[in-house]
């Protein structure tokens, strides 16, 4: 079975943690094929609607079997730049037949809800399938993340069943 992924990455910085953790989750949950969409190059294209690139990143998106929709913590919630992305989806279709798991990686544990009470109901309202809790790593630690190793083994399963469909 063949599972594709998309790692869509709102953090302004290219090359960051937040995509290194995006990839990592998606081979982590059986992705054969893990394409990173890095929002911080779709540039001033995301500030309105029909930019060519933005419209085939989009359609990327939606042709994934499983999306790792990825954000730094900035301001306790994720990015503008993932903001102007999603807005790019029709609310309710948008995300159809998408497996989509939000991921968001913080400084400390305080920001932890933030991407199981600001992300995941966004997902949800674009129409895609978020089965399982949100995944909140620390950046300074998130290569050697005991709670992911925990989360892979409750929900992977889960994610991998669902996205394979």
């Amino acid at each position: 079975m063949s599972l594709h992924a998309v790692a869509v990455v709102g953090n302004p910085k290219p090359a960051s943690r937040t995509a290194d953790a995006a990839v990592r989750l998606a081979r982590a949950l059986g992705a054969d094929d893990v394409e990173l969409i890095d929002l911080v190059d779709l540039g001033a294209g995301l500030l309105g609607w029909g930019d060519p690139v933005v419209v085939d990143a989009v359609a990327r998106v939606q042709a994934a079997d499983l999306a790792i929709v990825a954000s730094p913590t900035f301001k306790a919630t994720y990015t503008g730049l993932l903001k102007l992305f999603l807005d790019q989806f029709a609310t309710g279709t948008g995300l159809q037949g998408v497996v989509a798991v939000p991921l968001m990686l913080g400084a400390a544990p305080g920001h932890q809800l933030a991407p199981e009470l600001l992300l995941k109901p966004v997902l949800v309202e674009l129409g895609a399938t978020v089965p399982t809790p949100a995944v909140y790593q620390l950046d300074s630690t998130y290569l050697d993340d005991p709670k992911l190793v925990d989360w892979l083994e409750r929900w992977g399963p889960t994610v991998r069943t669902l996205a394979s469909r």
